[in-house]
């Protein structure tokens, strides 16, 4: 094996973790690969030689790419509401599936959605990843203090946006089950019952805007009247590591993916993800 096979080998067993990292700074799977993409551009053209620890030398440089990346999208806003789902299509146990996801929300990727390009990065690097403050100091040129002042101020936005979420991924089946049946039956008072008072329904069906609803009988209402006569085609999945559902008539792919948020036993938040251009990034085979 050659020293650029080898190199070839090391960068794609970090794939996977750079993706995630990239993921989550982005919120899109597309950017995530390119960003990537770029880093293993990068690493060709360095002297490898000189670096001691590759998959944390190819974390900086993901982290750099997406900073960039974020900040031209806050000079030239896309409209984009919700992120790319991460979908896993259920077969057997969920819970096995579930290990198999990403392990992060929706929930939480519409809030980090939210903070600043440098308070996400501090966040993400640093809590979701344990890159040290003074690593993630240097991609963003400032102190190590000052970057641990950003992943301070963006954890307790964090923390304070998002509902503490059930982690019984059967439990959560159960109620996405009660509202699909409920759905499938027209029936408000069933589907007003599974849902929290203050739930949030959101969709995003491509720019410039997004549709949005809030409290249980207004998103109640929303859902029968535009949803009901599709929920016969949903099917369980996990999207972005909780519960969700994949829309799909037979021998047709998905043309929508909802994902929720269950907070003791009720649906916290609805999030469907109609958008052409982000559905066509998923992959997921048509239904029997």
């Amino acid at each position: 094996m050659n020293e650029r096979d080898h190199l070839a080998e090391q960068f794609e067993q970090a794939r996977p973790h750079l993706r995630a990292v990239a993921y989550r700074m982005l919120g899109s799977a597309n950017e995530a690969d390119d960003a990537v993409q770029e880093a293993w551009f990068r690493l060709t053209g360095s002297d490898t030689d000189a670096i001691e620890n590759l998959r944390g030398w190819l974390t900086t440089v993901v982290g750099r790419v997406c900073l960039d990346l974020l900040r031209a999208r806050r000079e030239e806003p896309s409209g984009d509401a919700l992120p790319e789902p991460i979908v896993v299509e259920v077969e057997g146990d969920p819970e096995h599936e579930a290990l198999m996801a990403e392990s992060v929300g929706l929930a939480l990727l519409v809030v980090l959605e939210t903070l600043t390009p440098a308070e996400r990065l501090a966040f993400v690097l640093h809590d979701m990843f344990a890159v040290p403050f003074g690593e993630i100091a240097a991609i963003l040129g400032r102190s190590p203090d000052s970057a641990r002042q950003l992943a301070s101020r963006a954890r307790r936005r964090v923390r304070g946006a998002t509902p503490a979420a059930e982690t019984d991924l059967a439990r959560q089946r159960e109620v996405v089950d009660a509202f699909l049946a409920a759905s499938r039956a027209g029936d408000f008072e069933r589907l007003v019952a599974v849902l929290d008072p203050e739930v949030e329904f959101r969709v995003d069906i491509g720019p410039p805007s997004e549709r949005f609803a809030a409290g249980a009988k207004a998103v109640a209402e929303r859902v029968l009247a535009r949803g009901s006569r599709f929920a016969a085609f949903g099917r369980f999945a996990i999207v972005d590591g909780g519960p969700g559902v994949l829309v799909a008539p037979p021998g047709r792919r998905a043309f929508a993916v909802v994902g929720f948020t269950v907070v003791e036993g009720r649906i916290a938040a609805i999030r469907v993800t109609a958008n052409p251009a982000k559905l066509a990034t998923l992959g997921v085979s048509p239904s029997d």
